[in-house]
């Protein structure tokens, strides 16, 4: 049975072609949006075949979709620092850094957008997130083993409530989250999973 387009991973010319036409989609979704997105477009921009194009992806949702797991491969790994906290602001810091990026940040909000009204988008920007929060979930863990943390705390959903509240006012101001704004996202989490909030 033949993969679903844009879930092959390949290499050698093929993998050059697939970081080509990847680096084209982000631009163009950083530009102009889910909207504007294009695979003849993207094909010229990548200087790839539309045929190769088509063929690989076969839809722009398939593209897009391929693009988030790229970028969840491609993600900085978790740091760590030796303590909860630290732990948790590094991660608001990663996560503020990434919105504040001119590309990223548009490419993200781009995507969000599609999410609301694209199943397959929303699908792929799931599984995004998933791989991100499951990257960070043991700084959570470690500090439960540490004492830091009561036991049976929801690491994951600790994570996801540092994230929270940036992309929040991202999407509802359009203000990019200032070092400040991190910070708070970081110690907030952190006092709730102290306090018991997401001991399940």
């Amino acid at each position: 049975m033949s993969a679903e387009p844009g879930t092959v991973r390949p290499g050698g010319r093929t993998a050059r072609v697939r970081a080509a036409v990847l680096e084209a989609a982000g631009d163009v979704l950083a530009e102009q949006g889910f909207d504007g997105l294009d695979l003849a477009d993207v094909a010229r921009r990548a200087d790839v075949g539309k045929t190769t194009v088509y063929r690989r992806w076969g839809s722009v949702t398939g593209l897009v979709a391929d693009l988030l797991a790229d970028m969840a491969e491609q993600s900085l790994p978790r740091e760590e620092t030796g303590s909860a906290l630290g732990d948790l602001r590094a991660n608001a810091a990663l996560v503020r850094r990434t919105l504040a990026d001119p590309r990223q940040g548009a490419l993200f909000r781009a995507v969000i957008a599609a999410a609301t009204c694209d199943a397959r988008t929303a699908q792929a920007l799931r599984l995004f997130y998933e791989v991100r929060v499951a990257e960070w979930a043991p700084c959570v863990e470690q500090g439960v083993a540490r004492g830091e943390i009561p036991v049976g705390t929801d690491a994951e959903a600790v994570v996801r409530a540092v994230s929270a509240p940036l992309y929040y006012q991202l999407l509802t101001t359009g203000e990019i989250p200032d070092a400040p704004a991190a910070e708070r996202a970081a110690r907030a989490a952190y006092a709730a999973a102290v306090a018991g909030v997401y001991v399940t």
